[in-house]
């Protein structure tokens, strides 16, 4: 066997090794009570005994070679996304997605907006650091590990060598805030009466005076229905909302995994396609636009394609052809190795002499997710507003999964029509926060034009999807 071969065989043998023991502890931790994965503790261990660990066992060419696994893992996640889950209706859910919509907008934009003001007012004149450190929040938050795996490259082109270990640290944060911040915020809920399951069948819930806001507003138009969601990097390890019939023949799920995984891979090689396609046409541009489509990653582009198999396979009557059981399985196991990956590399002593800047980041980012789903979400959002407004609150803090995870907590009954709004705005967002366009783009226009001009930039769009949100709530009064 060539040394190549040797050390891919000992790099994938190790992964899963490390995979599989944080996934035998987890559950015996109970950990996944709180929300908190088992690649992350398999993360953890990887990094005891990665280059930077208290044993440090594993072999340079090992981890040199999972440093170069994450672009493709989540190519592959991204590839998946939508293959599994019937197309959204828009337009009959068009009203509580646009709701939805502009809130996510908000508290992504927002992330910027008070990553540009933390590094600004405090962290750049108290420690110097780097501009490019005011995108971190919207990485690790939105975009969680995946997102902030695969940008490194882009930070280390722009002298920001340290933003791949930062933006996992503040990954690793969100995803524990969202978690345990959000049980709180539904333990809240409970206690001021905001929750449709204290309120009878088809009414508001009742608001108690010791926690009075403003009162929300309009109940959804549409059924009550529920749709398969379009989750981040993660999402794919939550259970399908509708299972599947399970097929007569107990061997038939596996025999349907090699056609999944070819459609997922078509669905990758779409995304590529499209991808040259943007290269070449980008060709004859400069500026801004010529860099940002040159440093387009594949993996947003691969949920368009995605996308396009499942229209494709809609169109043809041959959607049958695709188990969601295979594609949440093939997604699952492509984010778990991909976290633990991540974070067996992390640069732990890196950390340590960030941790000032990385915890003003994360207080700030956590304090401006707060603030959107305590006050604006009841404003903007329909009579079941704290449903959604906590869904959206573990996805922009955490991951799909962990959104999906607090709406299970406050609504076990599925009695709001959160589902179906996060499902479609799920779909508009995915390429362009968490890992879309814009979080590439981040980085080249801080760089571009200056980090103030770019924080002028996300106040005006964070205050426009505000206006619009509070207009639109407005005219369906």
């Amino acid at each position: 066997m060539s040394s190549l071969a040797a050390t891919v065989a000992a790099a994938f043998a190790a992964l899963g090794l490390l995979l599989a023991v944080g996934r035998r502890l987890g559950p015996a931790l109970g950990l996944q009570r709180i929300g908190l994965p088992a690649a992350v503790l398999a993360g953890l261990l990887g990094m005891l005994v990665g280059p930077h660990g208290l044993w440090p066992v594993l072999p340079p060419p090992v981890t040199e070679l999972w440093a170069q696994l994450p672009m493709i893992l989540l190519t592959l996640v991204f590839g998946t996304l939508m293959l599994g889950r019937p197309l959204p209706a828009l337009r009959r859910f068009w009203r509580p997605a646009a709701a939805q919509t502009l809130l996510g907008l908000t508290l992504g934009f927002g992330q910027y907006l008070m990553g540009a003001l933390a590094v600004l007012l405090v962290l750049g004149p108290w420690l110097g650091v780097d501009p490019l450190m005011a995108c971190l929040i919207e990485v690790g938050f939105e975009g969680g590990h995946g997102s902030a795996a695969v940008m490194g490259p882009i930070y280390a082109g722009l002298g920001f060598g340290e933003g791949t270990d930062l933006g996992l640290a503040m990954a690793t944060v969100g995803l524990l805030s969202s978690t345990l911040l959000g049980g709180v915020l539904v333990v809240l809920a409970q206690r001021c009466g905001w929750l449709m399951a204290l309120a009878p069948e088809g009414e508001a819930a009742v608001h108690q005076p010791s926690c009075a806001l403003p009162p929300a507003e309009h109940a959804p138009e549409g059924s009550h229905t529920a749709m398969a969601t379009a989750p981040d990097e993660a999402a794919q390890r939550t259970p399908p909302l509708a299972a599947p019939e399970a097929p007569a023949d107990p061997d038939a799920g596996w025999r349907r995994w090699p056609v999944n995984l070819a459609l997922a891979g078509a669905a990758v090689g779409l995304g590529v396609l499209m991808q040259l396609a943007l290269e070449r046409a980008a060709m004859p541009l400069q500026g801004a636009w010529h860099t940002v489509i040159e440093a387009l990653p594949v993996y947003p582009l691969a949920l368009a394609g995605s996308l396009l198999m499942r229209l494709l396979l809609e169109r043809s009557g041959r959607s049958a052809l695709v188990s969601p059981q295979a594609q949440a399985r093939i997604g699952g196991l492509a984010t778990d190795l991909l976290i633990t990956a991540a974070m067996a590399g992390l640069d732990l002593p890196q950390l340590a002499r960030n941790w000032l800047p990385l915890t003003v980041l994360a207080g700030a980012g956590l304090a401006w997710n707060l603030l959107v789903v305590l006050v604006l979400a009841r404003r903007v959002l329909p009579f079941d507003w704290f449903e959604r407004a906590v869904t959206e609150f573990g996805q922009a803090t955490g991951v799909a999964a962990s959104g999906l995870l607090l709406l299970g907590m406050a609504d076990p009954d599925n009695r709001s029509d959160t589902l179906p709004a996060f499902s479609i705005k799920q779909l508009l967002l995915q390429p362009v926060l968490a890992g879309g366009v814009v979080t590439v783009a981040a980085p080249l226009a801080v760089h571009s034009w200056g980090l103030p001009v770019w924080g002028e930039v996300c106040f005006a769009l964070t205050a426009l999807w505000i206006g619009l949100a509070l207009w639109l709530a407005g005219s369906q009064a």
